[in-house]
Formats: structure tokens, sequence, C-alpha cells
């Protein structure tokens, strides 16, 4: 627009004018329209050739089980040339013992001093005399007399009897079980157990609803034996305990298989007419 020249202006204003006028109310709308009917055929033909193409699934299958790039980084190689930035010493430097195969240095070393794991005192023993025993409590006996794994009827129920009901494995014996005073106001039923040790109170638990506990020693060939008949043509005989046991297995207060009392317990059970027979009278009389 030019606004010195207003005769310029309105000459050139009056030509123009009617052409701009035909372009905004006629040419204007027609384009308009025709983009958004080309718009409309372009969605029309997208759509339609969506619904034709097939979803491809792709299932994964071993051979195309790959690493994610960058997870795997390659190892360098050393001794390849100057080129490589290991060659030569490798990375080694020239010489010394750090430098040779197998040339480690042990992480406790300390340039020849004592080490520290020597400067300190020792602390605590293992004692070879220990024979750990696996606890069974008696509420757990009781829980599979319940399910029926366990025959209350059957007596004694000895350490095989234990392991075949699956109340306790093989390997977990390595000197014998110990009867346990747990759950014992749960016990109901008059068991004759034979075990390697057991509590005073659960001797006394065992005892209050008519059952009967015996402690016997077991050596490991013993408790092979019993836990292990299969493997053995002929089952070797019961060994006596140590010295150092022997008092336990003959104290009746632990219900040892050595004490005067167990052992009356199974000549008269075995042969119940002694029981029945008199005491002799003395001499004297």
């Amino acid at each position: 627009h030019v606004s010195w020249y207003p005769e310029v202006t309105t000459t050139i204003s009056g030509y123009l004018y009617p052409a701009f006028s035909f372009f905004k109310y006629t040419m204007l709308p027609a384009l308009q329209h025709a983009r958004k009917s080309l718009q409309k055929e372009a969605l029309s033909l997208f759509s339609t050739k969506v619904e034709t193409v097939k979803e491809v699934v792709q299932c994964i299958r071993l051979n195309d089980l790959v690493d994610n790039v960058g997870a795997v980084k390659k190892k360098r190689r050393v001794g390849r040339g100057i080129g490589s930035s290991k060659g030569k010493t490798s990375g080694r430097g020239h010489k010394g013992q750090k430098a040779r195969s197998g040339g480690n240095i042990h992480p406790s070393f300390e340039g020849g001093q004592t080490k520290f794991y020597k400067r300190i005192p020792k602390r605590g023993m293992k004692n070879s005399n220990a024979m750990p025993m696996l606890g069974i409590n008696l509420g757990k006996i009781q829980d599979y007399v319940d399910m029926g794994r366990l025959d209350p009827n059957k007596r004694p129920l000895t350490l095989k009897d234990l392991v075949d009901s699956g109340m306790v494995k093989n390997n977990a014996i390595d000197h014998g079980i110990k009867l346990l005073s747990g759950g014992k106001k749960r016990l109901v039923t008059p068991l004759s157990l034979e075990v390697s040790r057991a509590s005073q109170s659960a001797i006394k638990a065992l005892e209050n609803v008519g059952g009967e506990v015996t402690t016997v020693h077991f050596n490991r060939l013993a408790l092979r034996a019993l836990l292990k008949p299969h493997k053995f043509d002929v089952i070797p005989k019961r060994a006596r305990p140590p010295p150092r046991l022997m008092t336990y297995y003959r104290s009746y207060k632990n219900r040892g298989y050595l004490s005067p009392q167990i052992q009356m317990r199974k000549l008269l059970r075995a042969r119940p007419e002694l029981a029945n027979q008199q005491k002799p009278k003395d001499a004297t009389e």
C-alpha cells in the first residue's frame, strides 16, 4: 500500500478488490471443501487397508533367543601386537612375580610380616567327643499316630519306624534321636519308644499316659544296621556303650537299657511265667 501516492492507491485498489472478493467468497470455500473431501477419502482408504491386513504373530523359539545389544562384552585379547593396546607384555609389566603364569599373591600375604589371623589369639574349641542328637517332640509323634503313619500297638517303636513313617530322614540322623517334651499336652496315646536319649520331662509325660521309653546306645555301625538292614547279610551284634556313656545307660532315671529295672521289665515281658513264681524262702527259716 503506497500511502504517498493516493491516486495510484485508489487505482490499484479499484482493480484488485473485485478479484479479491471473488477469491474470498467463491474459490476459497471450494478449495476448503475439496481439501476435506480428500482427507475423508484418504482416511477411508487407510481404514480399509488396515482391516484387510492380517495380524502377524511372531513366536519365540530357542534358535531366536539372543542377548540384548551390549549385554555381552567381548574380552580383550592380549598379546596381539602394540596396536591392540595390550601387546608385548600384555599389561603385566616387566618381569616380577605377578608377571609370571600363576604368580598371584595370596590375599592374606602382608609382605613377610606375621599374618593377621596368626596375630590374634585362638578362641573356642571343637569337642571331638560330642554326639549331637536329632530332637523329636512328643507332639509330632502324636500327630503321626493320628495320621496313621505310626502303629501305636507295636512295641517298641524304634528309630527305623520313625524313619519309615517319614518323620525324619536317614541322612539327618548322625548319632541318634533324642526324645523331647514339646507338644506333650497333645499326647494321649500310650506308646513304647526306643530312642538314643530322652529328656526327663519327656519321660514323665509319656509315662503319665501309660507309655514307656527306653534309651539305647547305638554306635555308627549299629545305627546303620538298624536303619539300613538290607545292606547287611548278617546283622552285627550291637556294641556296648563306651565307659564315658556307661553311667547314662545304667541309670534308671534316664531309663537306660542296662539298668536292672529295664532289664527285669524286658525279661518279664519275654517270660511272663516268671512273674507268677514266688520268691524262694531263706535257708534259715
